[in-house]
């Protein structure tokens, strides 16, 4: 009997937009507590890209899609499927922001849908892109990290406003059924409810719908409790990234790249340190975007391809941690 083969699943282009405004971190101590040099030895962060007052995430989302359209041998006529993982989505519930993407792409009678895994969300995207396309259902899948998280944060918390910031990557997932090298090899995905508590928005949803009016602005922004997402984000992406080596059969040297979510430089140098990883081998943009959640590895990837740190045949890992509490991380041959 003839073995059947199985398609390999890659990413054909990677595209990225971030709003032009750009705030540093002494734009923001003049209006909250805080100052360039604490920001940066905390965080990493040096400034980050907010959006207008008038633009939504599927805004950003379109002008992402249509960048890495651009770069790469596709039309839109092309995709068959949008995913895409944001926290920030236009509307809370329905529509998804995906839907609104479709139609601003001019895109009809293809499957439009949201995912919502925190920071995490394009890595679960990447997974559920893949899944589509191996059961028939899609061949090129447009998978959008995108965010504007300045819409729910609260800017005079000084621990949350200096972190977060906006943008939108996009990555072209496609199938491949001649013979490659290429695609995503492995993928973990995890989840540990037990804590959700720790960042989330607290009201807008089903538990605590709002209803009245004088809303206390707490209630509808960004909460978090900074060392436990800490503890788990340096956990999360050291045990994400040696489990995807060991059980690949590679070592560090194997490995072109890491690209984690860029949360936190603190967060990255500590789970470099603890797994002995050369800091060459792992890509940081945060201190010119800040954390833009889902949206911030495939920017990263825009980042590096473009700075000609990634081609073709390259052997890289990404990982994301976020909100929920979930955790990812994908193996991936360039």
């Amino acid at each position: 009997m003839e073995q059947k083969t199985i398609p390999h699943i890659t990413i054909e282009a990677v595209g990225s937009f971030v709003p032009p405004r750009r705030v540093t971190n002494d734009e923001l101590a003049q209006t909250v507590d805080t100052s360039d040099e604490w920001i940066r030895s905390h965080t990493g962060i040096g400034a980050r890209h907010l959006a207008a007052d008038g633009q939504a995430t599927s805004d950003l989302a379109v002008k992402a899609a249509l960048d890495a359209i651009d770069r790469s041998d596709l039309t839109l006529d092309d995709i068959d499927g949008i995913i895409i993982a944001t926290a920030t989505p236009d509307h809370v519930g329905f529509p998804s922001t995906a839907c609104i993407v479709q139609e601003k792409l001019g895109l009809k009678n293809i499957p439009a849908m949201d995912v919502v895994a925190g920071c995490t969300g394009f890595i679960y995207g990447i997974e559920v892109a893949r899944g589509m396309i191996l059961s028939g259902a899609m061949t090129n899948v447009l998978m959008i990290g995108a965010e504007k998280l300045s819409s729910i944060v609260d800017w005079n918390d000084r621990n949350t406003c200096v972190l977060f910031g906006d943008g939108a990557g996009c990555a072209i997932v496609s199938r491949k059924d001649e013979p490659t090298e290429r695609g995503v090899q492995d993928t973990i995905l995890q989840a540990d409810g037990s804590g959700y508590e720790y960042l989330m928005v607290n009201r807008g949803g089903s538990r605590s719908p709002i209803r009245e009016d004088g809303v206390d602005i707490k209630d509808v922004t960004i909460t978090m409790d900074g060392r436990k997402v800490y503890n788990f984000a340096v956990k999360q992406l050291g045990a994400m990234t040696k489990d995807l080596m060991e059980r690949n059969g590679l070592t560090i040297d194997d490995i072109d790249m890491i690209i984690p979510h860029q949360a936190n430089d603190r967060i990255i140098q500590a789970a470099a340190k603890r797994l002995k990883i050369p800091k060459e081998k792992v890509f940081v943009n945060i201190e010119d975007f800040a954390n833009t959640s889902a949206a911030s590895i495939p920017i990263a990837l825009r980042n590096l391809e473009e700075s000609g740190g990634l081609k073709k045949g390259d052997r890289i890992i990404i990982v994301g941690f976020g909100a929920g509490l979930t955790s990812g991380g994908s193996m991936i041959v360039w």
